[in-house]
């Protein structure tokens, strides 16, 4: 089904840069507001997610080339692809997941995890409720 509704090379793109939900919507939103520059704290507030999970996402995008870091205290954020074929795919995954929600997060979330992230994930430590 997914098939149906994102091409292959936005399906590629995803599975190689996006590795959650939160990550997209934080990089949809950066994309909505290019001339906004971000706090962990206030994309953090819009995101509904904690400020380390938000400064988390925030150093998976600038790392992969969809945000640059303001200098400053605290660190601002914007939306600055590296290139300008990473910001038209940005820009087609935008539109696409504006249409085709479901199937865009159901692919997020049936990536298959890395070794190196499997093994990441057994030393975190979880608090019980």
């Amino acid at each position: 089904m997914t098939r149906d509704f994102i091409p292959d090379d936005i399906t590629q793109f995803i599975i190689e840069k996006i590795d959650s939900v939160a990550e997209l919507e934080a990089l949809l939103l950066l994309h909505s507001t290019p001339e906004e520059k971000w706090s962990v704290s206030a994309l953090s507030g819009r995101l509904y997610i904690n400020e380390k999970e938000t400064a988390e996402v925030l150093a998976h995008l600038r790392m992969h080339g969809f945000a640059i870091n303001k200098t400053s205290e605290p660190p601002l954020y914007q939306y600055q692809p590296a290139s300008v074929e990473l910001q038209q795919k940005v820009d087609r995954v935008a539109e696409i997941y504006s249409k085709h929600l479901l199937p865009v997060t159901n692919l997020i979330h049936s990536k298959p995890k890395t070794r190196i992230q499997e093994f990441a994930d057994a030393f975190k430590f979880r608090k019980d409720d």
